[in-house]
């Protein structure tokens, strides 16, 4: 993972990047969807992509846990496939549940 500065506000400490990953860039600041268990809810993968234009989804790693479980993400391949997102997933620790 790397991150390129693409400006910065001489005013502030405000700036804009891109965030370069193995499942694609992501422009800074961006709008992150959270996807609970797995998934954005009230949203479809092609909604996600074509009219929200994410290019990253948030996942709870607490609840990822709870549910569906480690088992079955990893019997699916992992989260990528498990979801059907290809592009960036930032997980937390869920610490804060726990």
């Amino acid at each position: 993972m790397n991150f390129r500065l693409i400006a910065s506000d001489p005013q502030s400490t405000a700036r804009a990047g891109m965030l370069i990953t193995d499942h694609g860039e992501i422009e800074t600041p961006v709008f992150m969807p959270v996807g609970t268990a797995g998934a954005v809810k009230a949203l479809h993968i092609r909604e996600l992509r074509e009219d929200v234009k994410a290019q990253i989804v948030l996942g709870n790693t607490y609840h990822l846990y709870l549910r569906p479980g480690t088992d079955t993400i990893e019997k699916a391949g992992g989260l990528h496939k498990f979801n059907g997102w290809s592009k960036p997933i930032l997980t937390d620790s869920g610490g804060y549940q726990i």
